[in-house]
């Protein structure tokens, strides 16, 4: 056999084969493997094949019809109220204040409102502010065979969309007021709620958006999404989008696996939302514009100065920038 043709085989087995410790993503390989590990809404990872079939049929039950919101106040911070779209009762019957400022959260992949990424991040909030946080439970999409809750993003961002412009509506509300917060494949929906909004809310951030079959997808999140939109990269290439789209991309530690004090892309992944609430608590990291995606990657950014994260709604900035945190809370 031709040596050139059976390296090339060599190599296709290799993206191929199924990895073998879980969490370990070491061997994937962007646009070209077929299998990943990716972790679950308690950072238990499971083995995802790229290549499963669409579950067309179960998509006809698994959109965002079955979105449900849960509304955390400072009356309310621990136990949620379901604000239900289009019942008006459950706006009027719950603590929610159409004057303060809405934080919308959206988990990822197989999680659910009770994920970790939603008290942290909601408790954050309350903990500097008198705000509203509407939480996203969309487990009937989310959770199941990753290539059919890809399909139903776009199904939940709309509905969340048509959920939000009920709400201001029949409250009285003010679009400057709203900030759209989403984690891996949740960057994604609030990406299209936003665009569904017509890109009226000031602000959208994408928590290390998913990146397996999201490379050129039109669905993804982008720049467009918002008067403002931002990413922070944590697991860039692998369970997260390492290109730039969004209006400022922060690439903290080069923006990719391994994270400071993190052994994998598990933990590198979920490493997004964590400096993410503890910058809400503590404004405090500052990113150093990059010249390119290059300098991002090997932290090497010396340029104007931009805030990463934080709950400023009227923030604004754009560029890629970089910098270093540490390896534990508060980093």
């Amino acid at each position: 056999m031709n040596f050139v043709v059976l390296l090339g085989l060599i190599a296709v087995s290799a993206v191929n084969a199924t990895p073998l410790v879980p969490g370990d993503n070491s061997h994937y390989v962007e646009g070209e493997s077929r299998y990943i590990w990716m972790p679950d809404g308690d950072g238990v990872p499971h083995l995802v094949d790229l290549e499963e079939k669409v579950d067309t049929e179960s998509l006809k039950g698994r959109n965002g019809a079955n979105n449900q919101y849960w509304l955390f106040t400072r009356n309310n911070p621990n136990n949620h109220q379901l604000i239900v779209n289009g019942n008006a009762n459950t706006i009027w019957n719950s603590n929610y204040r159409a004057n303060r400022q809405t934080k919308v959260v959206v988990h990822g992949w197989n999680s659910n409102g009770n994920s970790a990424i939603n008290p942290m991040i909601t408790s954050a909030f309350l903990a500097v502010s008198d705000v509203n946080v509407i939480v996203v439970d969309w487990r009937g999409a989310a959770n199941g065979a990753y290539t059919t809750s890809v399909w139903a993003v776009p199904g939940v961002g709309q509905f969340l969309g048509n959920f939000l412009t009920w709400l201001v509506n029949t409250t009285g509300g003010n679009w400057n007021n709203f900030h759209l917060i989403g984690f891996s494949l949740g960057a994604h929906v609030v990406g299209n709620a936003g665009r569904t909004l017509g890109a009226r809310t000031p602000r959208v951030t994408g928590l290390d958006p998913a990146g397996p079959q999201w490379g050129g997808n039109r669905n993804a999140l982008n720049r467009g999404d918002g008067t403002y939109v931002e990413c922070i990269h944590t697991d860039g290439g692998l369970l997260g989008i390492m290109d730039p789209i969004a209006d400022a991309d922060f690439y903290p530690n080069g923006g990719r696996s391994n994270q400071p004090g993190c052994g994998g892309s598990t933990c590198s992944h979920s490493r997004a939302y964590e400096l993410f609430a503890s910058s809400v608590r503590s404004n405090r990291f500052t990113g150093r514009r990059c010249n390119n995606l290059q300098e991002a990657r090997d932290v090497r950014c010396t340029g104007a100065t931009l805030m990463m994260g934080n709950n400023q709604l009227g923030k604004r900035g754009a560029g890629l920038y970089g910098l270093v945190t540490g390896g534990s809370w508060p980093f």
